[in-house]
């Protein structure tokens, strides 16, 4: 059985160094870790997020960025969405994605958002609303595709 996970949403400024810290060991973990996949996920795009994390104790599992319309896309956007791989069994991914969607509208009165999703995620971007609206491409060398909801 699931632990209850807590959310926190902090903007940039508002992180603490600890959150901070364990937002970036958790992406490079998973992205450039277990992805094996070496790329430089600072990338200056944290400064305008909104920082979705979601803590079970101390332990941050699952994370995603939030954009308003122009810090990404044209459109508003979730990114680096992520949740660690001992933690993925009890739908938190599911609940992370819900929880940044509502996030955008209520805090960004944004319904059309645009992500950037690997391939192998497609259906369970599909199951939140989102269509496929690209082809396929390489980021940082892993098959991506752009997805939107509207």
């Amino acid at each position: 059985m699931a632990d209850t996970i807590t959310w926190y949403v902090d903007y940039f400024d508002d992180l603490d160094i600890h959150k901070l810290y364990n937002l970036l060991y958790l992406r490079a973990e998973i992205f450039v870790v277990e992805q094996e996949c070496p790329y430089l996920d600072p990338d200056n795009k944290d400064q305008k997020a909104l920082h979705l994390q979601g803590y079970v104790g101390e332990k941050l599992v699952a994370y995603c960025r939030l954009f308003k319309p122009g810090d990404y896309f044209t459109e508003a956007s979730i990114g680096r969405v992520v949740v660690a791989a001992d933690f993925r069994k009890y739908g938190y991914g599911h609940q992370l994605m819900t929880k940044a969607i509502e996030l955008q509208a209520s805090l960004m009165n944004e319904t059309q958002i645009t992500i950037s999703g690997q391939l192998y995620l497609k259906k369970f971007y599909e199951s939140h609303g989102f269509i496929q609206t690209s082809e396929t491409y390489l980021e940082d060398n892993i098959p991506h595709i752009q997805m939107k909801l509207n």
